[in-house]
């Protein structure tokens, strides 16, 4: 890694990672707290985050709780295989997250996942419903995408595309000044979540990622997403937070709108301020919703 990911990066995320061979790679993930506790934190993250994002939720729940955050194949610590090595779709990310779910054997879960880390994360829950307990989202969406913002359809494009994603890191760059409303990111904030994406090979997720948000129907993940959205309400009975950063231009307030029509019972903290990197705008808020919710429930 370079020098700003060992100084920086791992100052502010003094945690040592675990390895989970998966897929023909390594996958990489911490594992803090009492792994003996009845309750496990598993924090699953998005586009173009890693582990990193999760940060202060480990500062602060580890000591009560265990806390699991991983790295996708391609992001964070993990390896970053070449696209003709790993199938990057949300899919082949949903297996690799039960795999490790199995492998750990986790019980009494708790999701917390943000950005594509919720479709993830959610996925895995249905595919193993009785091992979870409880949901936290963090502007999410887990639904066919009712729109593609323009910044985003633009790392799309042909030709140009990949160029700016992989050649210039246009993606994750903007992320760390777009994403964020209330405040300003701190530099070394921001190389810290940029620091595993350093050159072209390193980018491959992000890339990736862009590119499996479906808008046509032959796309290989929309049947996923689909399904995902027509299981949402069978999730309903369990108990859930939804966190969200209203000033979001990409998972905006109609996305909040669509999980509180099939979650009616589930608590839900507006921030109205804050952006979509909704823990780094307003951390106070963010984590003390999740202490209250955690304590209630």
């Amino acid at each position: 890694m370079t020098a700003t990911y060992s100084t920086i990066a791992q100052r502010l995320l003094p945690y040592p990672s675990k390895e989970f061979p998966v897929a023909g790679s390594v996958m990489r993930y911490l594992d803090e707290g009492n792994a003996d506790a009845n309750e496990t934190i598993l924090c699953v993250h998005g586009n173009p985050t890693w582990s990193f994002y999760y940060r202060k939720v480990i500062d602060r729940f580890s000591p009560d709780r265990r806390v699991i955050a991983v790295d996708h194949l391609g992001c964070g610590r993990s390896d970053k295989p070449a696209r003709d090595e790993f199938a990057y779709t949300m899919a082949a990310h949903r297996d690799n997250l039960v795999s490790l779910i199995d492998n750990l054997d986790l019980r009494n879960v708790t999701l917390l996942a943000h950005d594509w880390g919720g479709a993830i994360g959610l996925s895995s829950l249905v595919e193993r419903r009785d091992r979870f307990s409880r949901i936290m989202l963090l502007n999410t969406g887990a639904f066919p995408p009712p729109y593609v913002p323009v910044r985003i359809s633009a790392c799309r494009w042909p030709l140009v595309g990949t160029p700016m994603v992989r050649g210039l890191n246009a993606f994750a760059k903007s992320a760390v000044t777009m994403a964020m409303s209330r405040n300003r990111m701190s530099n070394e904030v921001a190389e810290g979540l940029l620091a595993p994406y350093d050159n072209w090979k390193n980018r491959v997720a992000i890339d990736a990622f862009v590119r499996d948000i479906p808008t046509r129907d032959d796309h290989p993940t929309m049947p996923t997403l689909r399904k995902l959205n027509d299981d949402l309400p069978s999730l309903a009975s369990m108990p859930s937070l939804l966190v969200w950063g209203m000033k979001d231009w990409c998972f905006r307030p109609e996305c909040l709108r669509r999980f509180q029509a099939v979650w009616p019972n589930a608590t839900t903290v507006e921030i109205a301020d804050a952006g979509h990197y909704v823990i780094e705008d307003a951390p106070d808020e963010t984590l003390d919703a999740i202490d209250q919710f955690l304590s209630s429930h």
